[in-house]
């Protein structure tokens, strides 16, 4: 969004007179990340999980070029490179710990950055296409993420790729040619490897490619807060830099402070201990599970356990997709003409009583053995998950009565609306 009121990029020497001239790299930064781009004056601590983001899929590229120098994608020797990075290289062991716990640090602050988005309703006009691209990043993540696992060629890693590859054996007619074409073969093997690796390799570029288009999309319409009310004056924004520059590091290092104590403590505990045992496609082990943050979603393709009109197969693999392709339409399902559920009652009841625990059952779920009484409690999750966003949220959008809205950003943080003045006293009075 162009605001009249935005700082304009001075170079202050010549030679930044000359770089702003021929490739204004500085002035393209200054009013992306810096004094050049005003934000609301209210965000909370929830609005730095997408900076936080942005920073883990970095690590994940860099430590990923790192290991890939000593990888050998090749099902004879794939295991051993990789404990020959664990044992052998200097700081390996570093590098892959970083790489592995960064993925599971890159999806808790993606999951918590999409919930901000649902609660806040940050997918409502004129945020469409922030939320769409967001939603391509995450399909592009986990399919990197799924690729990535089956690397290290252990137990968990052979067989999670084969139960995920046989999903596609469900579909009529096409399900396994589309199999043996993935796969490059009727299981997997070499081919698979090599397949897997070059496309784990490739899928961060393009992600960080859909990332910039979700940052530039959002500088259309400026970022949301929690109000929902857009900006109307100076006063409701403050520039990004130093204001949020300094919020969003402090954010950042209270996170590193736990992915540090993860990496150099509990490098092991967010992984499954069978896939430190060499692949064998002889010896299928007791309980075939995927990494955590694929959880939810395979205790929706577990959860349908009897043929009707399709095989019951077919149905959790339908619904598994189904799960997250849903959120593409919630800019359309939600009507409500309020954004922030701090305004919505009846939403926010069916958005903490509703659908976090239902999310909370599903993930538990996923990781849990296929016996009662956990599918049970997969099969109940997965028609709420359903019924929530097709059937409840859609009418309570159109039914709930809000709260009032403040009239601008200012009179919410001030409980006024007249204009902030420097040095002046704006605590209320007790």
């Amino acid at each position: 969004m162009s605001f009249p009121w935005a700082r304009q990029y001075q170079p202050a020497t010549g030679l930044t007179k000359w770089l702003d001239e021929k490739l204004p790299v500085p002035r393209l930064v200054y009013n992306a990340v810096g004094a050049g781009y005003p934000v609301p004056r209210n965000l909370s601590y929830f609005w730095n999980f997408g900076v936080l983001a942005g920073f883990f899929l970095t690590l994940q590229i860099v430590t990923g070029i790192v290991l890939a120098m000593h990888y050998a994608a090749n099902a004879q020797v794939a295991f051993a490179t990789t404990e020959h990075i664990m044992r052998d290289i200097n700081w390996g062991w570093l590098m892959r710990y970083a790489h592995a716990n960064g993925a599971s640090f890159f999806f808790i602050v993606v999951y918590i950055h999409i919930f901000r988005g649902l609660y806040y309703s940050s997918y409502k006009a004129p945020r469409e296409m922030i939320w769409l691209l967001g939603v391509v990043i995450f399909l592009l993540m986990m399919a990197t993420a799924f690729m990535g696992y089956v690397l290290p060629w252990g137990q968990m890693s052979f067989w999670g790729a084969k139960v995920i590859t046989g999903l596609f054996g469900a579909i009529p007619l096409v399900g396994e040619p589309i199999q043996v074409w993935l796969l490059g073969g009727f299981a997997p093997d070499n081919a698979a490897l090599n397949r897997f690796f070059s496309l784990h390799f490739l899928l961060p570029f393009v992600t960080l490619g859909v990332v910039i288009m979700h940052i530039w999309a959002l500088h259309i319409p400026g970022s949301s807060n929690p109000t929902g009310v857009e900006v109307k004056s100076e006063s409701d924004t403050v520039p990004f830099h130093p204001y949020y520059t300094a919020k969003d590091g402090f954010g950042l290092g209270i996170a590193l402070i736990g992915y540090f104590a993860l990496v150099f403590f509990l490098p092991n505990y967010l992984g499954h201990p069978d896939n430190y045992i060499e692949a064998n496609p002889l010896s299928t082990p007791a309980h075939i599970v995927p990494e955590w943050y694929f959880w939810p979603f395979y205790a929706i393709l577990r959860a349908f356990t009897s043929d009707f009109i399709l095989p019951a197969k077919l149905w959790g693999v339908i619904a598994m997709f189904a799960s997250i392709l849903l959120w593409f339409f919630l800019p359309w399902l939600d009507k409500s003409p309020v954004r922030s559920g701090h305004y919505r009652p009846l939403f926010r009841k069916f958005f903490w009583f509703g659908l976090i625990p239902t999310m909370a059952v599903l993930f538990y779920c996923g990781g849990a053995p296929a016996e009662e009484p956990y599918v049970m409690l997969s099969q109940i999750a997965t028609a709420y998950y359903f019924l929530h966003f097709l059937v409840i949220l859609p009418i309570v959008s159109q039914i709930e009565t809000p709260e009032p809205l403040p009239y601008s950003i200012t009179e919410a943080v001030l409980h006024s609306d007249k204009k902030p003045v420097l040095g002046e006293n704006t605590a209320p009075a007790v």
